[in-house]
């Protein structure tokens, strides 16, 4: 949908001197480049419901307190904006942070939430060719350089389209389109339950378990911390669809087993 014809993984593996790579640069790369083919599926069926909604359709509610269908998707295309500004960071060294402020951020959804389907749309299909540009200009040490979210986590640039990924697809079930958690795809889910566990790690709290049952028969564990006063004696086992929603703040945990407390607000 973006226009461009080069592949994130032919984009990514493309510079002048490949023999004077080193083993973390390749490492940055090949992880970038899986990352930015999971951007691209996922943008696809983004774009694929998107692309169904009309000026009134546009504007109904979503799954989101205060938000309509326009909102999520101006969001989705500012935030598309926000990883071009970590991504010209890192090519750069100059620093470019996410947005401008956070004050400044809502005000950009709210203002665009006004706006008609066609120029949401434009406006989205305009903003994710924007980022696969980005990512095409930069080479391997550049995946390599810190940059910052807006909670202030510093990280290596080449997790950039892997917080893009989870960006898409939970904003996807976010537009109340007949999209859930269970229909992202199995390769994917692993990945996205490492972003969606993160704020609850570096949170303060009570201990916890929790023990997700992957697509493939496998299972990842995690110790998280949970705003609630007295410690839980079990983990929280499931599935990892519904483990996923439960961490974004998307679902109570009723399909997990161990009694899933509330957890620290999502963000």
């Amino acid at each position: 949908m973006t226009g461009s014809s080069t592949s994130p993984e032919t984009s990514v593996e493309h510079e002048t001197v490949p023999a004077q790579r080193s083993s973390a640069e390749r490492t940055a790369m090949e992880r970038a480049g899986k990352g930015l083919a999971a951007v691209r599926l996922a943008t696809e069926r983004l774009w694929g419901e998107v692309s169904l909604l009309d000026d009134r359709e546009i504007k109904r509610p979503t799954q989101l307190p205060g938000w309509t269908r326009a909102h999520v998707v101006t969001h989705l295309a500012r935030n598309a904006d926000a990883c071009v500004n970590l991504l010209t960071w890192a090519r750069t060294g100059i620093e470019h942070p996410m947005y401008a402020s956070r004050a400044d951020r809502d005000a950009d959804i709210e203002e665009g939430s006004k706006r008609m389907a066609q120029v949401l749309r434009e406006d989205l299909l305009a903003a994710c060719t924007r980022f696969e540009e980005a990512a095409d200009r930069l080479t391997g040490r550049d995946w390599l350089a810190q940059v910052a979210h807006r909670t202030g986590r510093v990280f290596a640039a080449g997790y950039v389209p892997w917080m893009r990924l989870f960006e898409v697809w939970v904003h996807l079930v976010d537009l109340d389109v007949g999209f859930g958690f269970a229909d992202i795809p199995a390769a994917h889910q692993t990945a996205l339950l490492q972003s969606a566990v993160y704020p609850h790690v570096r949170t303060d709290g009570t201990p916890l378990r929790i023990r997700a049952e992957l697509p493939d028969g496998g299972q990842r564990s995690w110790e998280i911390r949970t705003p609630a006063a007295a410690s839980i004696s079990t983990d929280i086992i499931g599935p990892a669809a519904p483990m996923l929603a439960w961490l974004a703040g998307r679902g109570s945990g009723t399909d997990l087993r161990g009694n899933p407390p509330e957890l620290a607000p999502w963000g």
